[in-house]
């Protein structure tokens, strides 16, 4: 299989759902009877939901019954639907959308790979569903990342070996995770801190036609 295959991820990336996943995990922890900041809340990125409640009722000293875990997952995601749910296309991160149909317009076949069980929902919001062929979700996977496994589904789901395949990450456990499926690696945000990544930008406003040619090839 030669075809090249293009994975995004969605939060960081495609739109900026941290700060509804953030302001959540903050309503939550003040239900609970302490504060989290948004410096704590860099201890989530590219994590899963359970992962960063065991984090959060550490962080609080909270003692918490598998009752309690189990409400208090489904009361955070309750809350951050409540957010999502007024979203549109005005949240798509800076030129997204133009790198989108840059691909679609060459045939290429573009995936999500997502932590988020509410991607797809999320993709409708913004209006960019019809732009990918195939949608990896928290839904589909049991490995959360630095594991490889959303990315090599998606890779399978788009008929491209993996070494075919471009991934674009915010977070340093999905550069670790593209790095380990032998996919090209595209850091989007700090460098510093994502200087695993084969290639680095700020976001999609500083990456021009010719440097997504080259990708193709």
């Amino acid at each position: 299989m030669t075809k090249t295959g293009f994975i995004f991820d969605l939060d960081g990336v495609i739109v900026d759902t941290a700060k509804y996943h953030y302001l959540a995990w903050r309503n939550l922890a003040e239900e609970l009877g302490f504060e989290f900041t948004e410096e704590q809340n860099e201890l989530f990125k590219g994590v899963s939901r359970k992962r960063c409640l065991e984090i959060l009722l550490d962080i609080g000293n909270v003692e918490a019954s598998q009752e309690d875990f189990d409400r208090w997952m489904v009361e955070k995601n309750e809350d951050y639907l409540r957010y999502i749910e007024k979203m549109n296309a005005s949240e798509i991160l800076p030129d997204v959308t133009r790198v989108l149909e840059f691909l679609k317009e060459r045939n290429i076949p573009i995936a999500l790979g997502s932590a988020s069980k509410n991607a797809r929902p999320i993709l409708e919001k913004v209006e960019l569903l019809h732009y990918f062929d195939a949608i990896v979700d928290g839904n589909n996977v049991t490995k959360a990342k630095p594991d490889p496994e959303v990315f090599l589904i998606a890779a399978d789901k788009l008929g491209a070996s993996p070494e075919n395949c471009v991934v674009f990450e915010d977070a340093v456990a999905g550069i670790e995770a593209a790095n380990t499926a032998k996919m090209v690696s595209i850091g989007i945000g700090d460098d510093k801190v994502l200087s695993e990544a084969h290639h680095n930008f700020k976001d999609f406003t500083e990456m021009d036609t010719e440097f997504l040619e080259g990708l193709i090839k």
